[in-house]
């Protein structure tokens, strides 16, 4: 066991979505434990409403404690999903073994090395260049 200090508490707010201003064309979500060949099924909620969801897609990896390679074959199927209905995954937070993973496996094939972020406020200011990149007035 290790006592929080100052500076791990302030390291660590770059990672929390409290107090943060979502816009209404991010929609955020998390994957909380490992995300194994039997728990494939957290991804439910984003595929059965991949046509309802706002433009950009941030998925929040920091409580993913490990990854298979199923699950990272189903994430790239949610990323191309997401893509091929007209949305961008924009990935953060990636814990060690994981992120790892991720790498040797050359996933940022299916979402851009660009949208893949070390901390959820990376994937806010990114989400927020993809729109403003997107819209006709370059909000």
């Amino acid at each position: 066991m290790t006592r929080e200090t100052e500076e791990d508490i302030e390291a660590a707010r770059v990672h929390l979505v409290q107090d943060k201003d979502i816009p209404d064309y991010v929609a955020v979500f998390r994957i909380q434990g490992p995300f194994l060949f039997g728990s494939l099924d957290k991804l439910s909620d984003i595929t059965k409403t991949k046509d309802r969801l706002p433009p950009i897609v941030i998925l929040r990896k920091r409580n993913m404690t490990a990854i298979d390679g199923s699950g990272l074959g189903a994430l790239e199927e949610l990323a191309d999903e997401l893509h091929a209905a007209g949305r961008t995954l924009i990935l953060c937070a990636a814990r060690e073994q994981p992120a790892k993973l991720m790498a040797q496996a050359e996933f940022d094939r299916h979402v851009g090395h660009e949208n893949i972020c070390e901390v959820f406020d990376s994937a806010l200011l990114r989400a927020r260049r993809l729109y403003a990149a997107a819209s006709p007035q370059g909000a």
